[in-house]
């Protein structure tokens, strides 16, 4: 990557879910602008040590569902996700985990509903709070569009996002994100694809 940037052919390079060791290793040899990992209200693990390296070495982090694939807007009330949604493997997202992890949305309803703003807004401007941090939320329609640029106008202040931290502190989250969950979405469809062929 240093070789290509001297070659002009790309002006930076970043990267992906890297562990503290991973990261470090890399902008030894050539410094990286920018680090994309999931980050949200419900996915917090990189605060002990990712986030606190970007911050001191003037390193980019990009929050990738930073709605947790939807959850924290309060818009899924239930397990119902189909086809090749990959939140069909993500144990987050199982009737039961759904239904405990409500607290959460409880929380951040509060705060909405102070605010004036929408749930989804308020998971965006915890993200954006952090101003290295860079929130990359996923949008389906216009509505969802125009609601998530709102979140620019959200400010939670200092206290506020402090309190959030304390309350979020006793919160348990149930479910996670793997990615030996999600390879298990191909096995799922193709068993279903050869359901359907012997079907036919």
């Amino acid at each position: 990557m240093g070789e290509l940037i001297k070659e002009g052919k790309i002006r930076a390079w970043g990267q992906s879910e890297p562990t503290l060791e991973q990261l470090k290793e890399a902008h030894a040899v050539t410094p990286i602008a920018a680090v994309q990992s999931e980050y949200s209200i419900m996915e917090r693990k990189w605060e002990a040590d990712v986030i606190p390296f970007c911050r001191e070495n003037g390193i980019g982090f990009v929050a990738y569902s930073p709605m947790a694939g939807g959850f924290l807007s309060g818009k899924y009330h239930h397990a119902t996700f189909k086809g090749d949604d990959v939140r069909r493997v993500i144990t987050r997202y199982t009737e039961e985990n759904m239904q405990a992890n409500r607290v959460l949305l409880e929380l951040i309803n509060r705060y909405a509903e102070a605010k004036h703003c929408t749930a989804a807004q308020i998971s965006l401007a915890w993200v954006m709070h952090s101003e290295h941090i860079v929130p990359i939320p996923g949008m389906r329609s216009d509505a969802r569009i125009l609601e998530n640029l709102g979140a620019a106008e959200v400010t939670l202040t200092d206290a506020e996002y402090a309190a959030m931290n304390e309350a979020l502190s006793h919160i348990t989250i149930h479910g996670n994100r793997t990615d030996e969950d999600i390879a298990k979405l191909g096995t799922i469809e193709g068993s279903q694809q050869e359901v359907a062929k012997a079907e036919r």
